[in-house]
């Protein structure tokens, strides 16, 4: 097994800059980070996190380096384009992309950057910007045994539950369910809230309440549900906004068609996440759906 000296991380938004401190806490080892913003670089430097000039200055000095980005256009041009880690990367070095990606996509990196004699990764995480900042992720983990081997106690110190999933692409596919899940179960808890206001029979946290009584509950219902649709706050900063719950639900209605199987259900979901960013909740908390579903 390789020794590891440095580790680079490239993408340092809401996730990502959390994750990026709890690796450079906890890992023991010399973190390189890079982001097209400085701010992200400037808070993370009280951490003693080095500043990368560029994507391949950070393959450069590093031996592992770990991507978290928006999406699919993000990471091939990151990953693929012109300057990117393809084309600076050296045999022996190990690629993890903690992005919530097509599954087509995590197979084409595994293979090429297996190719340049590169180990890859897909590990998309789930849980809350909260559970970022205290290092608490759920990781999901597409990749050989060995390299999951070998990551994991690196990804230990950004989620407290780390899962190899399969081979490359099974992480994002478990993501991207459990994405599409989750959209889903939103969007029914937010019905059933509009159904309490719009009747008067009930208060919608009283209904809430009851139902994490029984067996309606989930982390959904006590989370998204009591946090965001009782008090109907969907805010702009630092939470999943409706743009990104539409791509992973495009990403995982996509792999469905490519397998045979048609998603009903979350093609509806979509339809009104659709209908929610077109309302001018784009940016919003995609719990925004909620607006959308009353007629506001």
């Amino acid at each position: 097994m390789t020794t590891m000296n440095a580790l680079g991380f490239i993408g340092l938004g809401v996730m990502g800059e959390a994750m990026c401190r709890n690796l450079a806490k906890k890992s023991g080892l010399r973190v390189v980070a890079f982001d097209v913003r400085q701010a992200p670089l400037a808070a993370l430097a009280a951490d003693g996190v080095e500043r990368g000039a560029s994507v391949a200055d950070v393959a450069a000095r590093t031996d592992s380096v770990f991507m978290c980005l928006p999406g699919e256009p993000q990471v091939r041009h990151v990953a693929l384009g012109d300057g990117g880690l393809a084309g600076a990367v050296r045999a022996g070095q190990t690629v993890v992309d903690c992005s919530t990606a097509p599954v087509p996509l995590a197979r084409e990196l595994a293979r090429v950057f297996g190719e340049r004699g590169v180990a890859f990764a897909d590990a998309p995480v789930a849980r809350t910007a909260q559970a970022a900042k205290d290092g608490t992720l759920s990781i999901m983990v597409g990749g050989d045994a060995d390299v999951f081997a070998r990551i994991r106690p690196l990804l230990a110190c950004m989620g407290s539950e780390v899962t190899h999933c399969g081979a490359a692409g099974a992480g994002q596919t478990v993501k991207l369910m459990n994405n599409m899940v989750v959209a889903q179960t939103v969007v029914a808890l937010a019905e059933a809230c509009a159904v309490a206001r719009a009747s008067g029979a009930v208060d919608p946290r009283v209904l809430f309440e009851t139902l994490a009584k029984g067996s309606a509950d989930s982390f959904v219902l006590r989370n998204h549900g009591m946090k965001s649709l009782v008090p109907d706050h969907h805010p702009t900063e630092g939470a999943f906004p409706t743009t990104y719950i539409i791509k992973d639900l495009t990403y995982a209605i996509g792999l469905a068609e490519a397998s045979g199987v048609a998603l009903e259900q979350a093609a509806t979901t979509r339809r009104l996440m659709e209908r929610t960013a077109e309302a001018g909740y784009a940016k919003h908390y995609y719990t925004a759906v909620m607006r959308v579903i009353e007629g506001r």
